[in-house]
């Protein structure tokens, strides 16, 4: 993967494994960014599975996804926890968008959200149809997180 990526350029692929709660079912598959091209793209960068702001935040865009799908695009949760985490995380909370395990935190890390302590900042980064960032957000402390309507009122603004 290339370097930080900046608004305007183009964001470089990677591949995550990760699942996605579908029914009872939680389907496991490795996500690959380049199979997003084309189409709107929503990802949400959190520091843990079952922590309160990062519950919170990954309830309120499952419960968003409507919004999300009206124009287009699909949420994706990483966290550096495993699969195995994430599949009890999901069918806790009833979380119904892939949670991707960013294990190692290579990923993170290309994103330039890599801290001290804390691990992984809470980042949401929206990727146009073309593959180019079009918007983000990198929390400091990590206490609050965009919501629904501000994220689906900036994918409004490009598709």
């Amino acid at each position: 993967m290339a370097g930080v990526p900046e608004l305007g350029s183009i964001v470089g692929d990677f591949a995550l494994p990760g699942g996605e709660l579908i029914g009872s079912s939680f389907e496991r598959r490795d996500f690959e960014l380049c199979k997003q091209r084309g189409k709107p793209l929503v990802l949400a960068f959190y520091p843990g599975d079952d922590t309160p702001v990062c519950t919170r935040q990954l309830c309120s865009y499952s419960g968003g996804l409507e919004s999300f799908a009206a124009v287009g695009a699909q949420v994706w949760g990483i966290s550096p926890q495993g699969v195995d985490s994430h599949e009890a995380f999901a069918r806790r909370h009833g979380l119904r968008m892939p949670l991707l395990a960013d294990e190692q935190r290579a990923v993170s890390r290309s994103f330039g959200i890599t801290a001290p302590r804390i691990g992984v900042r809470r980042a949401v980064f929206l990727i146009a149809p073309d593959g180019t960032l079009h918007w983000k957000h990198v929390s400091l402390l990590g206490v609050t997180f965009q919501s629904v309507a501000a994220l689906s009122r900036e994918l409004a603004a490009f598709t």
